[in-house]
């Protein structure tokens, strides 16, 4: 639980994962953490704009360092991506559902980056949906939240 709360008390994030689509997953992500007061850096490599945040072509270009990466993206761009991550000096990551494989957790490890995997952010935002609230709440009851 301590490696989710030190990645959330980072308030300038990176995003890797967004697009064109309002409706997919990596755009809620971006919209509940803008309106939980996060300031996000969306990593797209060809769009300007999305959602009205301006997006950067990879992480070398990111004008500020950033507290951690939210990747929400298939497993075989996640490891690509983390070696980037490690360029680009950061050394917190949050694996949405799905973005995870073992070689990416074991590069995690390997290069002492905080890894959140397995886990889905808006799950842990105190203002995040309540559905996602809702689970949190069941998966406490249940004894089932990360230590």
């Amino acid at each position: 639980m301590h490696t989710i709360e030190d990645f959330l008390a980072q308030k300038s994030l990176t995003i890797i994962g967004v697009s064109g689509s309002e409706k997919k997953f990596g755009n809620a992500v971006l919209r509940e953490l803008q309106a939980n007061g996060y300031h996000l850096f969306p990593v797209h490599p060809s769009a300007q704009s999305i959602e009205g945040v301006s997006c950067y072509p990879s992480l070398a270009a990111l004008p500020e360092p950033v507290g951690g990466l939210i990747l929400v993206v298939p497993p075989q761009q996640t490891e690509s991506v983390l070696r980037e991550a490690v360029s680009a000096g950061i050394t917190r990551v949050w694996m949405q559902q799905g973005a995870s494989s073992t070689a990416a957790i074991s590069f995690c490890a390997e290069h002492n980056i905080a890894a959140v995997h397995g886990e889905c952010i808006l799950m842990y935002l105190p203002e995040g949906p309540a559905i996602h609230r809702f689970h949190r709440w069941l998966r406490r009851i249940f004894g089932r939240l990360p230590k």
